[in-house]
C-alpha cells in the first residue's frame, strides 16, 4: 500500500476552490432561471411553463370553479429557499404568477 501525504495548504486550497466554484455554479443557475422567467407570457399552457422552469413543481391546487379547470402549481426559489412561484392556470392557460416569501422563523406569542 502506497501512503501519501497532502500538504495542508493544498488541502486549504483544494477546498477553497470547489467552494467558490460551487458558489458561481448556484449563481449561474439562479440567473438562468431569471432569464426564463422573463421569458414567460400570459396564455402560455403549462407544459411551455415546465419547459422554461423545469418539470419540478408541485400541483399546489386544483379546482373546477363555474365549469373552468383552476390549477395552481408552484416552484421553489432557487438558491433562495424562502420563496415560492405560484403560477395559476385557468384551463391550461397561465392567468397570473406570482412570488411569495416563506418566513424563515416563526414567531410564538406567549400569552
Amino acid at each position: 500500500m502506497i501512503k501519501t501525504k497532502i500538504s495542508p495548504y493544498l488541502l486549504s486550497v483544494s477546498l477553497l476552490l470547489v467552494g467558490f466554484l460551487s458558489s458561481c455554479i448556484s449563481t449561474n443557475l439562479a440567473y438562468m432561471k431569471n432569464q426564463n422567467m422573463n421569458k414567460l407570457s400570459l396564455g402560455m399552457n403549462i407544459e411551455q411553463v415546465s419547459d422554461l422552469l423545469g418539470k419540478k413543481y408541485v400541483i399546489s391546487k386544483k379546482e373546477i370553479v363555474n365549469q373552468d379547470t383552476l390549477e395552481i402549481i408552484s416552484y421553489r426559489g432557487f438558491p433562495n429557499d424562502e420563496e415560492v412561484y405560484l403560477f395559476t392556470f385557468k384551463n391550461n392557460k397561465l392567468e397570473k404568477w406570482e412570488r411569495e416569501f416563506i418566513p424563515k422563523y416563526r414567531v410564538i406569542e406567549q400569552k
